[in-house]
């Protein structure tokens, strides 16, 4: 795989589930347009068992992500109906309403241009992208299927990279939470 850091994320347009099973079409550089940064995350399948733990995380989450002008966007393989019938289910969200877009890629297309398509399986993997307001990948990490993720980590590094940005000549060292000490270079 191809080093993405720095890049431009993969633009892309894309059916979404939102709220209580609601249908919206995301454009991925609709939210660098807006100046907003992107936390989108992938997840191999609905109705599985790592997948709704994530997914609820992210989910918890999504305000503290919106207080720091990011917005979350999940991501699977499967349709926006699976999407909708897996959150009007109730074993997803127990309330049933979702606070951030979970987008279908039938096609696969997205998950393979950004690299977390297990061609062989025909699933993403857990990859997780965070993209500046200026649509360029600030960091990815990508998790085999068994292995979930930790939001609160996702956050921190959003943080930590937003905090680099908007500091000039500081960096964060390792375990760097806002607030603590970062380091004077240059």
């Amino acid at each position: 795989m191809a080093l993405l850091i720095g890049k431009p994320a993969p633009d892309f347009t894309a059916k979404a589930v939102v709220g209580t099973g609601d249908f919206t079409e995301i454009k991925l550089s609709e939210y660098a347009a807006a100046g907003k940064w992107t936390v989108l995350y992938f997840y191999p399948l609905d109705f599985t068992f790592v997948c709704p733990t994530e997914i609820r995380a992210f989910d918890e989450l999504a305000p503290k992500f919106e207080a720091v002008n990011a917005q979350v966007i999940g991501c699977s393989v499967d349709s926006k109906f699976s999407h909708q019938a897996w959150l009007q289910s109730g074993t997803l969200i127990k309330d049933k309403t979702l606070r951030h877009p979970i987008i279908e890629d039938l096609t696969k297309n997205i998950s393979r241009d950004y690299g977390v398509l297990n061609e062989a399986a025909g699933i993403a993997m857990r990859g997780v992208f965070i993209i500046d307001p200026k649509g360029n990948i600030r960091s990815y990490t990508v998790n085999d299927a068994p292995i979930g993720r930790n939001a609160d980590e996702i956050l921190r590094t959003l943080q930590a990279v937003q905090h680099v940005e908007s500091n000039a000549g500081e960096v964060c060292p390792a375990s760097w939470t806002p607030g603590a000490e970062t380091i004077k270079v240059g």
